[in-house]
């Protein structure tokens, strides 16, 4: 990944990453043709049961069609964000497809029990 060139940014827990983020994912991708990926640091518990390493490991398994385009990083957890004025970024929410939206990291971690 270039840090001089535009990034897009992907932020969540990814408990599990499922063919959903893979969709947001490609979405983002279109945006700026690079992605960090920021996870949150997230006590564990039934609904963050991964740990940061097994986080990253399945989310560089499901995007090897895509190395040198994104970046897996672990930080604080982040539960605002917050600007003041325009500061040349944007928050923008990216909707997907109906099928893809009603895809659940719940229901996906229930059937891995």
């Amino acid at each position: 990944m270039d840090y001089s060139k535009p990034t897009a940014q992907m932020l969540g827990r990814w408990q599990p990453f499922h063919e959903g983020h893979l969709e947001l994912f490609k979405k983002i991708l279109e945006k700026t043709g690079q992605v960090q990926i920021m996870v949150r640091s997230m006590p564990k518990s039934d609904n963050n049961p991964f740990e940061f390493k097994d986080i990253k490991k399945r989310i560089e398994e499901k995007l090897q069609d895509y190395i040198g385009k994104f970046e897996v990083i672990k930080v604080a957890n982040i539960t605002n964000i917050c600007y003041g004025r325009d500061v040349g970024y944007k928050i923008e929410e990216v909707v997907l497809p109906k099928e893809i939206q009603e895809i659940s990291a719940t229901e996906i971690r229930n059937k891995l029990k």
